[in-house]
């Protein structure tokens, strides 16, 4: 956290300052702030948005609201605040393109908006290099179009947490403590087991603050994290059997919570893995994590700066935050997905800008010095763009690979109103204008097998295996189809249903 100016205090009748300058503050601190938006947005409509398809999470997402194919099953996990930002595109378009543009916009503009509330901690120079830090990390980048929660779950982050240092300095900032509610409900609303740790550092600093102005706080935090997760709540009552069904079963698919410490599994997957379970993959490219590593040692030099600067509180929250909100994924799931620890780097880009901000003010005497950390810095931002460019490349051969099945499976008769089963059934389905089911007993289990049978009687019905394994029992007999390679996958066959025949007859060709 950076230090404000210390100044001497006014006399009691002296007017009140604006604690960010002013008008002359605030354009300030957009002129540094926006600079850093709009390069944000820039390097996601260049690198991760042309012609890249949805990957299988989010196609259960967009297909909530979507109207050209049927929506997939929603497992108990899953909270839908990233359906409800998206619906907006998908209830006009089914253009991949538009929702892609609309949502690297959108997060852009959150960026920019959760910076600025910082601009009264934190002077504009570094708060800017904090945007840059954070924006510039590949997750980041790769996200920032992807109809995932975990991106909006660190803007939440961010929010709160400065709204919340604003209203702890200062009981007359009202805005800040409808920014916490704000910030603290967007993350519940994504994703409401980060809001618990979100919520949890929060409270313990509240506690710590003037008696006066604890009451507001705890007040606006439980407000924001009740809010955000009432929807969830009511619909586990509703459609999971209540609660505590649905925490127990969201456990199951996630692997169960446990002891599990992940730090190599989150070293692995920095190479360019969107996930790793299981993450018994080698190391191959240790350059991606340096970064990673260096991670502590810079966040305690932004600790040890803000001590001296006198402003050591608001770093000890950032920090324990962001240290709340990754202890989960680093300690207690056992695989890695680099996703799950956006909303901790984005706190972590505060202290670790303010450490950056000294060295390079003590280089600047110093040239060869200056120079060295220049050069890591854009070594670090090209090695990060560079995954970026690496998984939109991966991304359209994946929407390439998933084309080619579902125009396969189109020839043979599985046309809507239709079915799919199996593995990857979600992404081909939602192509293809299916529906996706799968069999009880798998994690999206929504049908019992006869039940799959019988809808196969009526409408063509596609189950999907690797070469050599078995059809289902129910989907013995069924006409088998070898299809085009999957994405990193060789030899799938289709078993289709007596009821999908191909437009010319029986004797019709691919």
């Amino acid at each position: 956290m950076a230090p404000t100016p210390v100044t001497a205090p006014s006399p009691p009748d002296a007017p009140r300052q604006p604690a960010d300058g002013g008008g002359t503050g605030r354009r300030r601190a957009l002129a540094w702030l926006a600079p850093v938006a709009a390069a944000y947005a820039a390097a996601q409509l260049l690198l991760a948005v042309p012609g890249t398809g949805l990957g299988w999470d989010e196609t259960v997402y967009v297909s909530q609201v979507a109207r050209e194919a049927p929506a997939a099953f929603f497992s108990a996990p899953r909270a839908r605040g990233i359906t409800l930002l998206v619906a907006p595109v998908p209830l006009l378009t089914p253009s991949v393109l538009a929702l892609r543009i609309y949502l690297a916009l959108l997060s852009a503009a959150a960026l920019l908006l959760c910076l600025w509330v910082w601009r009264r901690l934190v002077p504009p120079p570094v708060l800017a290099l904090a945007g840059a830090l954070f924006a510039g990390l590949w997750p980041t980048l790769f996200y920032g179009p992807q109809a995932m929660p975990n991106l909006w779950v660190a803007f939440g982050a961010l929010l709160a947490v400065g709204c919340f240092l604003r209203a702890a300095d200062d009981p007359g900032d009202r805005p800040a403590l409808g920014g916490l509610v704000a910030g603290t409900a967007l993350a519940a609303l994504m994703r409401p087991s980060d809001a618990v740790w979100l919520a949890l550092p929060l409270a313990c600093a509240a506690a710590a603050v003037r008696t006066g102005r604890r009451p507001a706080l705890l007040a606006a935090i439980a407000a924001g994290a009740l809010l955000g997760a009432a929807e969830w709540v009511v619909e586990a009552e509703l459609r999971y059997g209540g609660l505590l069904t649905r925490l127990h079963r969201a456990g199951q698919i996630q692997g169960g919570l446990g002891w599990n410490p992940a730090f190599g599994d989150h070293l692995r997957a920095l190479g360019g893995r969107t996930l790793c379970r299981p993450c018994d993959v080698p190391w191959s490219e240790p350059a991606t994590a340096l970064w990673w590593l260096a991670l502590p040692l810079l966040t305690a030099g932004g600790i040890a700066a803000a001590y001296r600067a006198g402003r050591l509180r608001p770093a000890l929250v950032t920090t324990a935050t962001a240290l709340s909100l990754a202890a989960p994924y680093l300690l207690l799931v056992g695989y890695a997905a680099p996703r799950f620890l956006l909303p901790a780097y984005a706190l972590l880009a505060l202290p670790v800008a303010l450490c950056l901000a000294r060295l390079l003010a003590r280089a600047r005497t110093r040239p060869l010095a200056l120079g060295a950390l220049c050069l890591a810095l854009a070594a670090h931002l090209a090695l990060h763009l560079a995954v970026t460019a690496t998984l939109g490349a991966r991304s359209r051969a994946n929407l390439a690979a998933f084309t080619a099945v579902v125009a396969e499976l189109r020839r043979q008769g599985v046309r809507p109103p239709c079915v799919v089963s199996g593995g990857e059934a979600v992404r081909v389905a939602f192509l293809a204008g299916c529906a996706s089911r799968q069999v009880y007993g798998d994690h999206d289990g929504s049908i019992t097998p006869a039940g799959l049978a019988a809808l196969a009687r009526t409408r063509p019905t596609a189950v999907l295996v690797a070469a050599g394994t078995p059809p289902p029992a129910w989907a013995r007999g069924w006409r088998p189809l070898p299809l085009p390679a999957f994405p990193g996958l060789r030899g799938r066959l289709a078993y289709l249903a007596p009821s999908a025949r191909p437009p010319g007859g029986p004797g019709a060709t691919r």
